[in-house]
């Protein structure tokens, strides 16, 4: 029989993984895991190992894993049509079907849906759109694009660009020279100057910043400003009171479209269908991903709004057809598995679930956590939530990055048979669980987190690191 070491072993030799000390996994180093299997919020390993999986994924499992009647819409589409491209006008019926809910999902005046395979490929589809858009419009050098710091929009050479974490520029020569980053809407983390500022206040500085930045950048240059609703791989934060209605104000004056990275909080996260819904949001362009098919199939989407598709169509009237396509766009299995998640998802009531146990899940991590010693701030909306660690609350110190908090945090979560992720940049403990999670699956995720946070907080008294 093969065990797990066995295919680890094997898998050493032959797997560039992402996100993986490279040298430590190929050497024996860093430990591996081989999943087999998965029910409901749980994953099972080769070696029998059932583990809650506090993160969906990458926040993408929103219906559950082992959903028969997912394998079962994808493989009715196998048998009838298994792959035809989308070049000229080709489409299939999946494909049909799954825009048009998607574009009366979305409303806010959105018009044609383009489609890829991540999140990556979809933002720089978006990259390519906004460049286009200009051109017909004849502002060559209206072109430059601003993202946030800490904000996470991928890892291609213009996706990665808009990324605002430091391990995806540091040693690949990015970002590259169109983008720019503006202050992160991180309160929590704000500066000193910044200390007695009201949540609203922040935000009216964290707009002043970004007007700023587009005065001094030129605002004839300045084509699109991306931002995720709520900053997810930068440290799952949402936004202070009035974020959203400041920057659009902004955005506004100096004629700016707004990218709204959807890929986390689309299709119901948050307990409404687009993140821009909650947040009062008019985006020009939407990316969208992960819950779109709860990963059961790779399939993102580039949702357009009609004032950028009324200029495309102008382009191809002056330029011919337009010079963008992939190979898999509009893939029929991955357009088969969009419908099937987006009716569990209505069915079902996912997303009023993501509102109504996302709030009990607040509550209750604040509970647990918000006088915890170690914890210097809770927070999330929806089923998206996060601990940040902290050595001093009354002055939200950051513990020394080689103590490695949160990656300790994160490993005796998995110890106690709980997925909960390590966030980059910060020591900061993710919560993403699927949208089918229930109080009494809330109320085992946070005990077996509160068990993980008292170890390794034992542990830092121990060692003299941290006095509770």
């Amino acid at each position: 029989m093969t065990t797990q070491n066995d295919l680890i072993e094997r898998d050493r030799k032959v797997t560039f993984h992402a996100s993986t000390h490279l040298r430590d996994y190929a050497h024996g180093d860093a430990p591996g895991r081989v999943i087999t299997g998965g029910k409901g919020i749980k994953i099972v390993d080769k070696e029998g190992r059932e583990t809650i999986d506090g993160f969906a994924g990458l926040y993408c499992v929103n219906i559950g894993y082992g959903r028969t009647e997912m394998a079962e819409a994808i493989y009715k589409q196998a048998l009838e049509l298994s792959y035809y491209h989308t070049y000229v006008g080709t489409s299939n019926e999946p494909l049909i079907e799954l825009s048009e809910k998607i574009i009366k999902l979305a409303g806010m005046g959105m018009s044609k849906v383009y489609y890829g395979m991540s999140g990556s490929d979809a933002n720089e589809t978006q990259l390519k759109i906004v460049r286009y858009y200009n051109n017909v419009l004849g502002r060559a050098q209206k072109k430059k694009v601003i993202s946030r710091q800490r904000g996470y929009h991928g890892s291609g050479i213009a996706s990665g660009s808009l990324t605002g974490l430091p391990a995806f520029h540091n040693h690949f020569d990015l970002p590259i020279d169109t983008i720019r980053h503006t202050e992160a809407p991180y309160y929590y983390r704000r500066s000193d100057a910044q200390a007695n500022m009201s949540e609203r206040e922040f935000a009216k500085d964290c707009a002043q910043k970004l007007e700023e930045m587009i005065f001094r950048e030129g605002p004839d240059t300045v084509a699109a400003f991306i931002g995720e609703p709520v900053l997810g791989t930068g440290g799952i934060v949402p936004p202070p009171e009035g974020y959203w209605e400041e920057i659009q104000k902004v955005l506004a004056k100096y004629d700016v479209l707004l990218i709204a990275d959807e890929v986390v909080t689309g299709f119901g996260r948050i307990g409404t269908d687009f993140g821009s819904h909650f947040y009062g949001m008019k985006p020009d362009l939407i990316t969208v991903a992960k819950g779109l098919t709860s990963a059961y199939q790779p399939l993102s989407g580039v949702i357009v709004g009609d004032k950028v598709w009324s200029v495309l169509e102008q382009g191809t009237g002056e330029y011919g057809p337009i010079g963008h396509g992939w190979t898999y766009s509009g893939h029929p299995l991955g357009a088969a598995a969009g419908l099937a998640n987006l009716e569990i998802i209505e069915r079902e009531g996912l997303t009023q679930n993501a509102a109504e146990t996302g709030a009990y899940l607040q509550q209750q991590l604040q509970a647990t956590f918000g006088e915890h010693p170690l914890v210097g701030n809770v927070r999330g909306v929806g089923l998206l939530a996060a601990l940040e660690f902290s050595p001093n609350k009354a002055t939200r110190a950051q513990f020394a990055p080689a103590l490695k908090v949160g990656p300790r945090i994160s490993a005796a979560a998995v110890d106690e048979d709980l997925i909960a992720r390590a966030m980059p940049h910060g020591d900061i403990l993710g919560f993403a669980p699927p949208l089918v999670v229930t109080r009494d699956e809330v109320d085992e995720i946070i005990a077996r987190a509160k068990r993980a946070v008292d170890r390794v907080t034992d542990e830092l008294v121990k060692s003299g690191d941290f006095k509770a």
